[in-house]
């Protein structure tokens, strides 16, 4: 009964959200939120600032191309307290890649509910050592340098409390080791998060959103007569961190750090889940201004991430949701049950549907939603969705991990679970996107985070996927055709050693391939600061353009495919 009584709640909570959410699209919530120094450079020359290049080839791959990827399980398994998943334990962990103790290889994070945390460290050829943390209970992770030190951190997101800090203490010889410290300043409970240099003095500033739903599940009706939590810009100060309220209610799954008005700056989106709208800032002056730049959302935003998909200049987001990605009548038999018992008229002037989005900017400036006409708009009840050039062809393909399991919405389901395969989509070399089962990336384990690295070294993107209740997994990329060129930046002096926000540009004669370095992506994962492209064969290069996040470049001519650069600025 008592069970019943707050699934109840929440339902009525969650409507409640949704009225709020339209109160505030309509104008009456705040727009705007302060101080926070704009970041945004004045508008002339750039500076040239030279570089030092370290050069190292990439390893020969260790078995032939067969055009197929290669599933191998990872030693961490995402669990959950009790025999069944349900309500908000269904919503699993992320994951993290970076090279955490700087030996070249990049490591594995990966965020646990009931069991600790894992990270994996990369002992290269595919191999990992586990080292179990002293906790779980965690959601996001992202891997960031937060104190300056030139040594990647771990920040984790968690079910109840602030986000937790575990500062990288590693040494001069090698090796990393990690304690836990507080985020000063930082108490509020957090569920997706984001990291950037927002106001341009050289150190990373969070940008974390709640979810509000989890936190009223775990703490009742002392969250709902508390002040609750919602979106907060922290500005960081060196010794602690200015929190900026711009939100005060929120189910953020996913938050994107993606330049809305073409200025050249960081803009805030946040993809909530339910009928909660979206939430968008734009950065003016010294103040946040809450902007809505999409006619059309996702219903329930998942994860969110930014991608040049046609090759223009021009970055466009990419949202998930839940669709079924096949229509055939196995399929629609096992979703019509849901489907009846969610089913909930559209409010007049919602923006959102239930189905992917892709916001495309058009030649007047506005963002128009593309996902249906360019292929992506249905891949299943979908988590973490992340563009990278899986094939070396210099175009951005997409993956999408799917599936769902909770005890109360899929009780007429086998074990409660909605059993959904991942979706891979290939760019055709236009923007234009194609599934490609072929790849054997369609596992059906339940995934939820998920990140792209090139783990083993061969010059294309593996994938990581933290699965919900079975074994983690890796896939090893064997696909054939072109190249890759990989960058590491680094920024002795600055606060932001790893240079996110970065914008790389290679030149080539068959046209421009845009890249950033980003702490997060997709849903609830980091990114890793190594940049990866994919460089089609017979392609020939001719210089490769950094825009630092302080608005300087850096210019190197002809770099070699197959090749890991590492440019320190001077």
């Amino acid at each position: 009964m008592r069970s019943t009584q707050r699934k109840r709640s929440i339902r009525i909570w969650l409507r409640t959200l949704g009225v709020l959410a339209l109160l505030g699209a309509a104008g009456c919530g705040p727009l705007t939120s302060g101080p926070f120094p704009a970041a945004n450079q004045p508008m002339h020359a750039p500076e040239n600032v030279p570089v030092a290049v370290e050069q190292r080839a990439l390893n020969q791959p260790a078995q032939p191309c067969d055009n197929t990827f290669i599933a191998h399980d990872l030693p961490h398994t995402t669990t959950v307290p009790g025999d069944k998943v349900e309500m908000f334990e269904a919503n699993g962990a992320g994951v993290a890649i970076n090279d955490l103790d700087r030996d070249g290889d990049l490591d594995l994070v990966l965020a646990n509910h009931r069991d600790p945390n894992s990270i994996l460290w990369n002992q290269s050829g595919l191999q990992f050592r586990a080292e179990r943390m002293e906790h779980g209970d965690s959601r996001a992770v992202n891997s960031v340098d937060v104190d300056g030190d030139g040594w990647l951190d771990l920040v984790f997101t968690r079910r109840m409390s602030a986000p937790n800090y575990w500062r990288n203490t590693g040494n001069q010889t090698g090796g990393a080791h990690f304690e836990l410290e507080l985020l000063p300043s930082i108490y509020k409970p957090a569920n997706a998060m984001n990291w950037a240099d927002l106001d341009g003095d050289s150190d990373l500033d969070l940008i974390a959103g709640s979810y509000d739903a989890g936190l009223l599940a775990d703490q009742g009706n002392s969250f709902l007569l508390g002040n609750g939590a919602g979106v907060y810009a922290y500005q960081n100060r060196g010794d602690s961190f200015g929190a900026t309220r711009l939100a005060a209610k929120a189910q953020a799954l996913a938050i994107a750090l993606f330049d809305l008005d073409g200025d050249n700056g960081r803009d805030i989106v946040v993809g909530n889940d339910f009928g909660a709208y979206d939430q968008a800032w734009q950065q003016e002056a010294h103040a946040w201004v809450a902007t809505q730049p999409f006619s059309t959302t996702s219903h329930s935003t998942m994860s969110l991430d930014a991608g040049d998909i046609d090759n223009d200049g021009s970055p466009e987001l990419f949202s998930t949701d839940m669709k079924p990605y096949s229509h055939d009548v196995e399929t629609l038999a096992i979703w019509r049950p849901l489907m009846a018992q969610m089913w909930e008229p559209t409010l007049k002037g919602d923006p959102q549907i239930a189905e992917n989005t892709l916001q495309v900017r058009g030649v007047d400036r506005r963002f128009h939603n593309q996902a249906y006409a360019r292929g992506v708009d249905a891949t299943g009840w979908s988590w973490s969705g992340k563009f990278g050039d899986l094939d070396n062809d210099g175009w951005l393909d997409l993956y999408v991990v799917n599936g769902m399991i909770e005890a109360e919405i899929f009780n007429y389901l086998p074990q409660h679970e909605l059993v959904e395969a991942n979706q891979a989509l290939r760019n055709d070399g236009g923007g234009y996107f194609t599934p490609r089962p072929d790849w054997n990336l369609g596992s059906t384990r339940s995934g939820r985070g998920m990140s792209m690295a090139d783990l083993d070294g061969d010059g294309d993107l593996d994938i990581v996927v933290n699965n919900l209740r079975g074994a983690a997994q890796l896939f090893e990329n064997r696909l054939c055709g072109g190249d890759g060129l990989e960058v590491d930046l680094r920024w002795p002096g600055s606060k932001n050693s790893h240079a996110i926000g970065a914008t790389l540009a290679l030149h080539t004669d068959s046209g421009t391939l845009y890249r950033d370095v980003r702490a997060a992506s997709g849903y609830l994962s980091g990114d890793p600061s190594r940049i990866h492209f994919g460089v089609p064969a017979g392609t020939a290069i001719g210089s490769l353009s950094v825009i630092w996040p302080d608005g300087k470049i850096s210019t190197i001519e002809q770099p070699t495919p197959h090749t890991l650069l590492t440019l320190t600025r001077r």
